[in-house]
């Protein structure tokens, strides 16, 4: 990973709210506490590099790609987008379509390598005290985003990408107030270091691979 100069390997972290860490410092985002994890275990990697911003939908962040350029090849790509698509109303096919080239653009920065991409699912913030206030019907939220993080497994499984759930725990344990920041949404520090601890195993597997 590292190469023959020795050099840590570089991490792009692709999303929205949930890796840039609405509500959280920058040290208690995903992918920084992943990357530090890898370290411990012995990989060379950098702090990510994150492109991401509260609300964005896929094709907001593919705009916000093109504008922040970054420059490949990375070791390591993460990618965590679409539940700003199932907010709003977004169609599922839209999705499918942007999600699918995301994954393109997310593989092209790893050198084309899809075994150096990883992606996380969509949480549930509908089990959030800001959704019980909301006045959405739950269940509909429920069933909306898992036929959304149904199309990005496909997509994955069709490339070779790793897909790493982190909707379970999110479901079992995203309305205990340790999980969630000020605003009753968005997660806490100690939520995203256990989608750190679920992707590691995973993350540590691809930096493995030659």
């Amino acid at each position: 990973m590292s190469g023959a100069t020795g050099r840590p390997g570089r991490f792009l972290a692709l999303g929205d709210s949930y890796t840039i860490g609405e509500g959280v410092d920058p040290d208690g985002r995903w992918p920084v506490l992943l990357a530090r994890a890898l370290r411990a275990d012995g990989r060379a990697l950098d702090d990510p590099q994150i492109i991401a911003t509260t609300g964005w939908t896929t094709d907001e962040l593919s705009a916000g790609i093109d504008a922040a350029a970054p420059q490949g090849p990375f070791a390591l790509v993460g990618l965590l987008i679409g539940v700003n698509n199932q907010y709003r109303g977004r169609p599922l096919e839209e999705y499918r379509q942007q999600f699918g080239e995301l994954l393109e653009r997310a593989i092209g920065f790893a050198g084309g390598r899809a075994d150096r991409v990883l992606v996380l699912s969509i949480p549930d913030w509908g089990v959030t005290p800001f959704a019980r206030q909301s006045g959405r019907d739950l269940t509909q939220v429920a069933r909306e985003l898992d036929a959304f993080n149904a199309i990005a497994r496909e997509a994955c499984d069709g490339r070779g990408v790793a897909f790493v759930d982190v909707t379970a725990h999110s479901r079992a344990h995203g309305a205990e107030p340790a999980m969630l920041a000020d605003d009753g949404l968005h997660p806490s520090a100690a939520m995203y270091a256990a989608w750190a601890q679920l992707a590691r195993p995973v993350a540590r597997g691809l930096l493995s691979a030659p």
